[in-house]
């Protein structure tokens, strides 16, 4: 990893934040995920949840950045930190790239920042390293922290944005121009009424990927639907890592947490195209967990919940060797959504 490749020394992702007028809700979705939550932000209500290595924070100030962005925008994720190995260093090299930089007096946290699709921020963050965690200096311990069952996520695997029609490759190329991302996929999907273009991007580390969608046509697709609902465009879904996601869907209650239905022909011949599964299939299909493989002796298992968040929801992923998005599960996903969206009117 060299700087040319690397201009930012980005190293992955550290939180995401999290806010929304029901915040009481995102608080009993994330219990129910298996985030515990330990910590508060010193001198500010923003409170930090942990499961392994994914870091949440729900942010209930009601003045200032993130307090702002959810009155445009509803239930939102307001700003993510990214781990760089030196956050002055990743802030000014980043807007000399032409990143546009963010005024301390806009931010809700100490730490350099730029904005990001739908002016969302992006926090630089250096200190990871337990014991020397933004987490062990700047937030304090809760009286009464909430200790849940870990439910088997590990990580962030990748992140994706829904921007508006035109301006996907302008967003593509601030990935690449200003972090050092690469293009590792292009995909055009169709549905039986709507469509959509995506970009799947890698970030120079190697530790996630930032897939971008646009809209098609204009038949109220679904990424015009998220854009209204959202008012702009913003994240779409977090995946999380697992590396037993039938276990992990075991232990989520299905009366909390709604997945996408998925038809049943899909099963038909699912486990012929995917022969390599090791997982008992019989539970594969009462979770409708979807199936992918980009080559032989590989493959993954996904699930996506329904909207939880306004239109942001949760993809749920296991990867045994094969480091791909389900390409494979892509009409069946479409057309999935799709249905939900005939059932809502939508379409």
């Amino acid at each position: 990893m060299t700087a040319n490749n690397n201009p930012l020394g980005l190293t992955g992702i550290d939180f995401t934040e999290f806010a929304s007028p029901d915040s009481g809700f995102m608080h009993d979705v994330f219990l129910e995920f298996g985030f515990s939550k330990l910590k508060k932000f010193k001198g500010k209500d923003i409170v930090y949840y942990k499961q392994n290595d994914i870091h949440f924070l729900l942010n209930n100030e009601k003045k200032g950045f993130t307090a702002d962005f959810v009155k445009s925008h509803g239930p939102a994720i307001a700003s993510m930190g990214w781990r760089v190995k030196d956050a002055d260093y990743a802030f000014e090299t980043a807007v000399k790239r032409g990143a546009k930089p963010a005024d301390d007096v806009a931010k809700d946290l100490p730490y350099p920042a730029i904005y990001g699709i739908g002016d969302s921020l992006i926090y630089f963050i250096d200190r990871y390293q337990p014991g020397n965690a933004i987490w062990d200096t700047e937030f304090a311990d809760l009286p009464e922290p909430i200790i849940v069952e870990d439910k088997g996520f590990l990580r962030i695997d990748h992140l994706t944005n829904n921007v508006y029609k035109g301006t996907m490759e302008t967003w593509a190329n601030f990935y690449t121009e200003v972090f050092g991302f690469t293009e590792v996929r292009y995909f055009d999907i169709k549905g039986s009424k709507t469509a959509l273009l995506s970009y799947a991007l890698q970030s120079p580390c190697g530790n996630f990927c930032i897939p971008i969608n646009e809209g098609k046509d204009d038949n109220n697709n679904q990424i015009d639907e998220y854009l209204d609902v959202y008012n702009g465009p913003g994240v779409q879904h977090l995946a999380f890592l697992t590396d037993d996601l039938v276990k992990s869907c075991d232990l989520l209650d299905a009366n909390k947490i709604d997945t996408l239905d998925i038809g049943d022909d899909y099963y038909q011949n699912v486990f012929q195209r995917v022969p390599f599964v090791k997982e008992d299939k019989k539970r594969i299909q009462e979770h409708q967990i979807l199936v992918d493989s980009q080559a032989d002796n590989t493959y993954l298992l996904q699930i996506f919940t329904k909207n939880l968040f306004g239109p942001i929801f949760i993809e749920l992923i296991q990867r045994e060797g094969d480091n791909g998005f389900g390409e494979g599960n892509f009409q069946a996903l479409f057309d999935s959504i799709e249905r939900d969206q005939e059932r809502r009117g939508v379409i």
